[in-house]
């Protein structure tokens, strides 16, 4: 699809990067991009991506806004307590940009629900907030052959690595399998940490959807926003890897 003039506008800092362009940014606009969970990852990356012209965007996730939300998840306002997270966010997106399709999935990823859904997008956000769901998206993603960018926050702590399956260290060849102690409670995090890191998502989700830069794949970016250090831990495949080796 060529860009119209609006378009040419609206997106003029981007497509002046030599690196997006036109043709770049041609495929944000027919490029589609899910975000399982619209929360304080969800709510930064969303944004970027609905700014940067991606053309769909699927937001999936069964939570209402609660007050304790507002601290960190910036696509909701205090009026928008007790609604739909992905009904309230559906609509701050087009009212950013028109542009941006939105499919709303108010409902959790399962292993019913994800062979239908998961084949429909070209890249995934793994923006929830606890293990079981981590480890289905790893799952589920593997068996569709969708890219992801797994991510998850804690304190003042961040992480983020994007996999593509068969081809980078999966989820599993890092984490390998969920503990089998309950979770302990959540603890924070510092509002701005998951917009760090959810930006980061959303850069992820635009390097491979423009085929530019290189993608944080075998690699483990851990961020302390509490000392402002970060680090990158590289990883290669496991041969005894219970996903890639299934």
């Amino acid at each position: 699809m060529l860009l119209n003039a609006k378009q040419s506008e609206r997106y003029h800092r981007q497509v002046q990067l030599p690196e997006i362009g036109d043709t770049g940014q041609e495929a944000l606009l027919e490029a589609s991009v899910l975000i399982v969970g619209v929360g304080g990852l969800g709510s930064p990356a969303a944004l970027y991506l609905a700014a940067a012209g991606v053309g769909t965007l699927g937001l999936m996730d069964d939570d209402r806004v609660e007050l304790s939300n507002l601290q960190r998840q910036i696509l909701y306002k205090t009026s928008d307590i007790s609604r739909d997270k992905t009904r309230i966010a559906a609509k701050a997106l087009t009212a950013l940009n028109g542009d941006t399709t939105v499919r709303e999935y108010p409902m959790r990823l399962t292993v019913d629900n994800a062979p239908d859904i998961l084949p429909q997008y070209a890249f995934v956000l793994d923006a929830t907030d606890n293990l079981e769901s981590k480890f289905l998206i790893a799952d589920a993603c593997h068996a569709a052959g969708t890219p992801y960018s797994h991510a998850g926050i804690c304190r003042f702590f961040g992480q983020t690595m994007t996999i593509i399956p068969g081809h980078s260290a999966c989820y599993r060849c890092v984490f390998d399998a969920p503990p089998k102690q309950p979770e302990p409670p959540p603890i924070g995090p510092l509002g701005a940490v998951p917009g760090i890191i959810g930006s980061i998502q959303a850069c992820e989700a635009i390097k491979h959807i423009t085929g530019q830069g290189q993608l944080l794949t075998n690699r483990l970016l851990t961020v302390d926003a509490l000392t402002m250090r970060m680090r990158t831990i590289n990883f290669t495949r496991r041969l005894d890897c219970p996903l890639c080796n299934a």
